[in-house]
């Protein structure tokens, strides 16, 4: 089959993407207003590649929408298509250089303290870019990895894939924390199980902070006596602060003024050391943009000794 008769068979590009977008949304209209787009515009075009390719490829009941297998299957090949169409625009832009482009991360929740300040230096080593990222939990991490959308994702507990490439860039230590008049803020020592028998106020689960925590007492034998369960490192730190319990935390949600009314504890064996990863699909082509970050993020030290200093990175 020549090209244009395979072309004519599956729809534009353009068609294919309004599918896509229909089948993320599960809605026409929320579709339509992510694409920019009027509601019968979608519906035209669905309609013109159904017919395209001969077979229905969804139905409503209700509000709801469902595929049928002939729109499951475009669907999964409408994502090989586009994928192909922006992996050529990655090889392209290499070819052009760095004069434009863009470089899109996707990062952890903690990680979101620290990869501001990463990208406001760069950006002024290179400010004709145009620099995105989005924040998820270490299992939305995860999940986002499946779409390749990204050239970077950054974890402190990387998954077990062997589709990603991994670049270690900075330390993270885990700091033990409680409220600065907690009997035990004065301490000079404290044991692992006096600690976890205060109350603990812990990430949800999906969290990298979680997990590095509970695979660090699992391996000691050690068990939390857990009080509440937060989706959020800021409230932990106002939770910990108003007296609720104590916790574990990153050191870099304590930087810039994030220790006011805490108590670093001095915790046996703690803190728990584990470092912030760059990864990325090996199948992604790199960009002039996504090389240039690597090799940035590759020579990053961080200046640990003042948690709260105005400034946690520089480039070597």
């Amino acid at each position: 089959m020549s090209s244009s008769r395979a072309h004519a068979r599956i729809g534009t590009a353009r068609q294919l993407e309004i599918l896509l977008t229909v089948f993320e949304q599960r809605s026409i209209s929320t579709a339509a207003k992510t694409l920019h787009l009027t509601q019968p515009s979608v519906s035209m075009q669905l309609a013109k590649l159904s017919s395209a390719v001969g077979l229905p490829l969804y139905y409503s009941v209700g509000k709801q929408i469902h595929f049928t297998e002939a729109g499951l299957t475009l669907v999964e090949s409408a994502r090989e298509i586009l994928k192909s169409y922006e992996y050529l625009e990655l090889k392209l832009a290499k070819l052009r250089g760095l004069e434009s482009g863009k470089l899109q991360l996707a990062v952890v929740t903690t990680a979101k303290y620290f990869i501001p300040h990463l990208i406001g230096e760069f950006y002024e080593q290179h400010p004709q870019l145009d620099i995105r990222f989005r924040v998820g939990n270490r299992q939305q991490i995860i999940d986002y990895t499946g779409e390749d959308a990204d050239d970077f994702y950054v974890f402190s507990h990387p998954p077990q894939n062997p589709d990603l490439e991994l670049v270690e860039f900075l330390p993270n230590r885990l700091l033990a924390i409680a409220p600065e008049k907690h009997p035990l803020a004065n301490r000079k020592k404290i044991s692992l199980k006096e600690f976890a028998s205060c109350p603990f106020l812990r990430r949800e689960e999906g969290s990298g902070t979680r997990h590095a925590i509970e695979r660090f007492l699992r391996k000691r034998g050690v068990d939390l006596n857990v009080r509440m369960t937060i989706e959020s490192n800021e409230a932990i730190k106002h939770a910990v602060m108003s007296g609720l319990g104590v916790s574990i935390l990153s050191e870099h949600t304590l930087a810039f003024g994030g220790r006011a009314g805490l108590a670093m504890l001095n915790v046996e064996e703690l803190p728990i050391i584990t470092h912030w990863y760059l990864a990325r699909r090996k199948s992604r082509p790199l960009s002039p943009a996504a090389i240039e970050f690597l090799d940035y993020a590759r020579n990053l030290e961080t200046v640990p000794e003042e948690i709260g200093s105005p400034k946690i990175l520089q480039s070597k």
